[in-house]
């Protein structure tokens, strides 16, 4: 598949803990356009723990991108090629994550201060498959955040070969400050990124961070190549509904929220067939109900009374009488 073959107009970011296939499958019912990522995924994890688990997919969650962490050049083109043979249209790099955990580990944002051990992944990558690989990164980590510094680091990993960027439009701090806080407390700076792509013309560049509704999508697209949205996304996910034809132009009907529950039965009845419980694919559209009188009771139905149910598929339907006209 060739470096345009997907777009990136609009992603929903990797999460960890929230986009996971099942996640996934029901994000896709909202929207055929949207790009999904995976969880970020530990080259470790993939060598060395249960492979097929870590790349296990369904075939309608296309377009779909792999989120890579690591620092070896050589472990992560194994894990690019293994992601190429699962039919992943892209691998991403993260360059962002600020968990001490994977810190520890060399992964994530702490990588922003090493510019050519992250070119040198890349091209690793670039060189074993023929996909798409990305970096998703920061604007800058504490005592590297500088715009020259920022320059170098992108200057560094273009010169490698890559030509997708989605930059998060914040530094993150890597001593003291929770994941969970450094998606909230350092600054949101727009014009960083912008002005990235403005010396940077020749990049795809993809704008993430804080972005919570599609006219602000279309405003960042007057600028940038891309949005990807993070939490919002996953907090209030019938925005997709209408992603494909407000950002893409499409003219297909937008789907309800009862339609997109009842796509959803089969796909749950063959995950309880196969021992599976319903509450791992309902945690995922606790959201769908936001803004409606009925919200909490929805909510209530698939994460409360779901354990205390010898008839999920029951649960589920009285969930989808809810919706109904929604």
């Amino acid at each position: 598949m060739s470096q345009n073959a997907i777009s990136r107009r609009f992603s929903v970011a990797p999460m960890m803990d929230w986009t996971d296939r099942h996640c996934r499958f029901f994000l896709r019912l909202l929207s055929k356009d949207a790009l999904l990522y995976t969880e970020m995924v530990t080259t470790g994890a993939l060598l060395h723990g249960d492979t097929a688990r870590f790349l296990r997919h369904d075939e309608s969650e296309h377009p779909l991108a792999l989120q890579l962490g690591g620092s070896n050049p050589q472990e992560l083109a194994a894990c690019a090629r293994l992601a190429e043979q699962a039919g992943y249209d892209e691998v991403n790099l993260n360059v962002g994550c600020p968990s001490d955990r994977v810190q520890n580990n060399m992964i994530g944002a702490c990588l922003m201060g090493h510019p050519a051990l992250v070119a040198e992944c890349v091209k690793a990558m670039l060189d074993a498959v023929s996909i798409p690989v990305t970096v998703k990164h920061r604007i800058g980590i504490n005592g590297r955040d500088s715009y020259a510094e920022l320059c170098d680091f992108v200057g560094q990993v273009r010169e490698a070969g890559c030509r997708s960027f989605t930059v998060h439009a914040r530094i993150a701090i890597l001593e003291g400050l929770s994941p969970k806080e450094n998606r909230e407390i350092p600054p949101l700076r727009y014009e960083v990124a912008a002005q990235l792509k403005q010396d940077f013309p020749d990049l795809e560049l993809i704008l993430n961070g804080g972005i919570k509704t599609l006219d602000e999508c279309q405003a960042h697209l007057q600028t940038f190549d891309g949005v990807m949205l993070g939490r919002e996304a996953y907090h209030n996910p019938y925005l997709l509904a209408q992603v494909d034809q407000e950002l893409f132009g499409r003219d297909t009907p937008v789907i309800s929220r009862s339609e997109a529950l009842l796509a959803l039965r089969p796909y749950i009845e063959r995950h309880l067939a196969d021992g599976g419980s319903m509450h791992h694919i309902t945690r995922h559209v606790l959201g769908l109900a936001q803004g409606f009188p009925g919200a909490r009771r929805f909510r209530q139905l698939l994460s409360v009374d779901i354990h205390k149910t010898q008839a999920p598929l029951a649960l589920l339907d009285q969930s989808i009488e809810l919706l109904q006209g929604r």
